[in-house]
Parts: C-alpha cells; structure tokens; sequence
C-alpha cells in the first residue's frame, strides 16, 4: 500500500516553453484601405487592400498584403494610366524587396501588360523578375516565357524559353528573346477620392 501512495505522489510537472507575442505582434493592422498617396504635394498614387499588416517583429521585418493589394497610378487629370495587382503581396522593407504572388496583373503607362502568377521587385538593383510563366502583351509583340527580367520601369524586358508572336525584326536566333518597350498611352475612369497620404516608398513602372 505504501509503495502505491509513493507513485501517487512522484507526479511530474510537464511545462512548455514560454510563448513571446512580441516576437510576431503586427505593429500595425489596417483593414478595408483605400488611400491616396502624394509625391512632391501631387497626388499619384492609390493603394487598395482589405488587409495591410506592418510587421517589424518578424526576421526579417516586413509589410503583409495577404487578401491582395491593387496599385494605381494617376495622370495629371487623375485618371489610372498604370496598375498593379495581386492576390498576395510582401515588402521586405529592410531589404527593399517586395515579393507578389497570385494572379499577378500589370499595366504600364506605355500600355504593356504583364500576367504571371509571381513576380519579384528588387528596389537596389532597379529590376523586375520571375522565374514562373509568364506573359507579356504589347500593340506590336505577344511574349511568353519561363524566366522573366525587366527594368522597374518595363522598359526593357527579357523573356527565355518565350513563345509567342513576334515583329519581323525580333527574331534573332536562339531561344530567347529581348525587347524595348513601345510608346503607347492606356487610361481608365477615374474612382471614388480616398484618404490622401504622403508617398513613404517609390512604387515599381510608375515613374
């Protein structure tokens, strides 16, 4: 009897370790946004999401657009003449870095648009790429391709593995193709005003 009491009483504690919420509290939280953003006293930009999370705490820190995120950029008269737009979005903010995924959609103010499923912006090295299919559409070129690399401003692209229709003048041989980027002008309606906010981080092929 004695020895069953003893076993009774030789219970072990099980503990787990600590959990630290400041290790990945957002800094901020927002819901719903739709904000205008000025450059120089002008307003140029829109930004659309239903959610926007500024996370310093996480290695490394980040911005998260994780229900999709539509940029616009206006015209002098306020109407959209480039956009970009995806299910989900990252900007590494340390690194400069903004990563998108997700039914990727891009029109430049020269009227070339841009369709892949990710696409990576490197803000120090002024570069666009993707290492995912890809599609670029313009009034002269249809290009498809495995790897994609651009300038931020999509003026100058690349397209390997490509498939698509070409101007007489492209084909040069081999199994990729290269292209500057024609002049051309695309605009939209304009929409409803949003909350104004100063420009804090250039935003990539609107310039």
């Amino acid at each position: 009897m004695s020895l069953v009491l003893t076993a009774c009483q030789d219970q072990v504690e099980h503990t787990a370790p600590a959990i630290h919420d400041r290790d990945s509290v957002a800094m901020m939280t927002s819901y719903g946004v739709n904000t205008l953003i000025s450059d120089s006293g002008v307003i140029k930009y829109r930004i659309v999401t239903e959610r926007w999370e500024v996370n310093t705490n996480r290695h490394p820190s980040r911005w998260i657009f994780d229900k999709g995120m539509l940029l616009e950029q206006f015209d002098e008269k306020f109407h959209i003449n480039s956009y970009i737009q995806c299910d989900t979005a990252y900007y590494f903010d340390q690194e400069r870095i903004w990563k998108l995924y997700g039914r990727v959609r891009i029109l430049t103010k020269d009227g070339l648009r841009f369709t892949s499923e990710q696409l990576t912006w490197d803000e120090n090295k002024h570069e666009l790429s993707s290492n995912v299919f890809s599609k670029l559409v313009t009034p002269e070129r249809t290009l498809q391709g495995s790897h994609f690399w651009s300038d931020e401003r999509m003026t100058r692209y690349f397209v390997s593995n490509s498939k698509g229709s070409f101007e007489r003048d492209d084909f040069g041989g081999g199994n990729s193709s290269a292209a500057t980027a024609p002049s051309d002008s695309s605009a939209s309606p304009m929409r409803q005003p949003a909350t104004p906010q100063r420009a804090t981080t250039t935003i990539p092929i609107m310039h």
